[in-house]
């Protein structure tokens, strides 16, 4: 198992508050990676770069992309990398993977299988087709493990495209079915207060944070929340949760544990404290099965609250 990366932790932030300066390949100056190594663990061609560090990349060549209108050449910035740099006791891999929607899921859960962490999800373009999106992924450990898990999320991603060649327009399953959904079910197991509305319920949970030295809470747009729409037995859940650092990984893995699937990850502001980071979810099934796995992700949430929020 891969262990995950913890970027930015309270002790690393006290050490550059005072001057000290950790880093990593700066520490490991000594240590080499073994190019072949890697190459054989990705199944790859590795380059190398300045710094001891070694690359490997995948041109999505396999399918077709247009943006405005222009077909797009892959190195104009359809291609799929991860980078290793040497650390005292390892590597460190930073990479950003291109997928198209249906191939998120799969090679959201490849990262997480593997102990890979997911620290963005977004697009790139506008009026792209089909619709292009990056998922950003990092790690640390032993170089050959590292790469072998990058070969993993890419495995995934050829796998979807060897079982459809043209990217799907919907998620797997049943459009939910328009009509009412009970309020009363989603209230009691996430154990907030709904607004409903059209037949729609809405559970909000706001937090707090500052900007720009001003108190800001959940009208200022500090809110986890989740919608269920069409009826109590077909449903679907879209929603935003509201995360420190510490929190993104637990509630994404959550989110995909229970088959609730990630469609962004990314900031809404700049110059808060502390940082937040929001993700963006879909889901479809019963209503009361998207609530309990609304739950799962708000209980890993406060699980991963280090210190306790005042």
């Amino acid at each position: 198992m891969v262990t995950p990366v913890r970027f930015f932790s309270h002790f690393s932030m006290v050490l550059l508050i005072t001057g000290i300066v950790l880093c990593p390949a700066l520490a490991a100056e000594d240590h080499q990676l073994n190019p072949a190594k890697i190459a054989a663990a990705s199944g790859t061609k590795v380059t190398k770069a300045p710094g001891g560090v070694v690359k490997i990349a995948w041109a999505r060549t396999d399918v077709p992309v247009t943006v405005d209108g222009m077909r797009l050449d892959p190195f104009a910035g359809l291609g799929s990398w991860a980078a290793f740099t040497p650390t005292q006791h390892g590597a460190m891999v930073m990479g950003d993977t291109v997928v198209f929607q249906d191939e998120v899921s799969p090679a959201m859960d490849a990262a997480f299988a593997a102990g890979l962490e997911v620290s963005g999800l977004h697009n790139h373009f506008f009026f792209d087709e089909p619709k292009v999106y990056f998922m950003h992924i990092g790690g640390h450990g032993n170089p050959e493990q590292l790469a072998a898990a990058v070969k993993g999320v890419w495995d995934a991603i050829k796998n979807v495209r060897a079982k459809r060649p043209k990217p799907a327009r919907s998620f797997a399953g049943e459009v939910p079915r328009s009509g009412h959904v009970s309020s009363e079910p989603i209230e009691r197991i996430l154990g907030h207060k709904a607004e409903t509305q059209h037949g729609v319920v809405k559970v909000t949970v706001g937090r707090t944070g500052t900007m720009h030295r001003v108190r800001v809470g959940g009208p200022m747009g500090l809110t986890t929340w989740a919608a269920f729409s069409g009826s109590d037995d077909s449903a679907a859940v879209d929603g935003d949760f509201i995360m420190t650092a510490q929190e993104v990984q637990p509630v994404l893995r959550a989110l995909r544990k229970s088959g609730i699937h990630i469609v962004a990850l990314h900031n809404h502001m700049i110059g808060e404290s502390p940082a937040f980071y929001f993700t963006h979810f879909w889901g479809k099934g019963p209503a009361k099965d998207l609530a309990a796995g609304v739950k799962l992700a708000l209980e890993a949430q406060k699980a991963a609250q280090q210190p306790a929020e005042h």
